[in-house]
């Protein structure tokens, strides 16, 4: 989505993206929290929050306005993990499950429209960060709580939501090929979010995986 900004004579200038997270918070406040309990029973009920975990990281959403605070109560969030926050609380349908039947991003359903700009912006991403960095990777994966996979150079199942894990896969560069990468969704991972929030999953998995082996990253990943 574009940055482009309008002034809205009272708040001050604006992003899409803010006004996106407002159109989203409004449509939290209209869940019932009987039949979302039921959904996503992995969520953490407080008399004034909902607690859940992306990445590792605790999430409060305030059960009065809808506001999303970070691990510190400080901690600002951004508008593209509110934004995923909010669509799996959206979305997620009743019986929805793990089906252990894990696929490519071109397979799932209906992502098809957004396999070049995944490739282009979130796999190549991920193999260019993490090239010559093997050691790295493990290291980070093993402290995102991934259990390690037989296939690739490093290869983990990491929680992204405690309902949605996902498959990162990695080959290292050699003397004849580039790092190469892949990431894996179970296949009934769109009963619990809207497809397009996949893409931002796999990225903010890239990013919190270069947040723990400390390296800057590579490429232009999808935003």
């Amino acid at each position: 989505m574009s940055e482009n900004r309008y002034d809205d004579g009272n708040a001050g200038v604006i992003s899409n993206y803010e006004k996106l997270c407002e159109y989203w918070r409004g449509r939290f406040l209209e869940i019932d929290e009987q039949e979302l309990a039921v959904k996503l029973p992995e969520l953490i009920w407080q008399e004034e929050h909902i607690l859940l975990t992306y990445y590792g990281k605790e999430y409060r959403i305030n059960r009065e306005n809808g506001r999303i605070q970070g691990p510190g109560s400080m901690d600002s969030v951004s508008c593209e993990n509110q934004l995923t926050i909010y669509n799996l609380l959206w979305y997620a349908k009743e019986g929805a499950h793990i089906q252990n039947r894990w696929v490519p991003f071109r397979s799932v359903r209906n992502a098809s429209p957004f396999t070049s700009a995944f490739t282009a912006h979130v796999l190549q991403p991920f193999s260019e960060t993490f090239s010559g960095h093997l050691e790295k990777l493990h290291h980070a994966a093993q402290k995102l709580g991934g259990i390690a996979l037989p296939q690739g150079d490093a290869g983990y199942q990491i929680k992204a939501f405690d309902c949605i894990p996902v498959q990162f896969f990695f080959w290292d560069e050699d003397d004849e090929f580039q790092a190469q990468s892949n990431i894996l969704f179970d296949y009934g991972v769109t009963d619990f979010i809207h497809v397009e929030s996949t893409v931002s999953i796999a990225s903010d998995g890239i990013l919190r995986l270069a947040e723990e082996a400390g390296l800057p990253l590579k490429g232009h990943i999808y935003d």
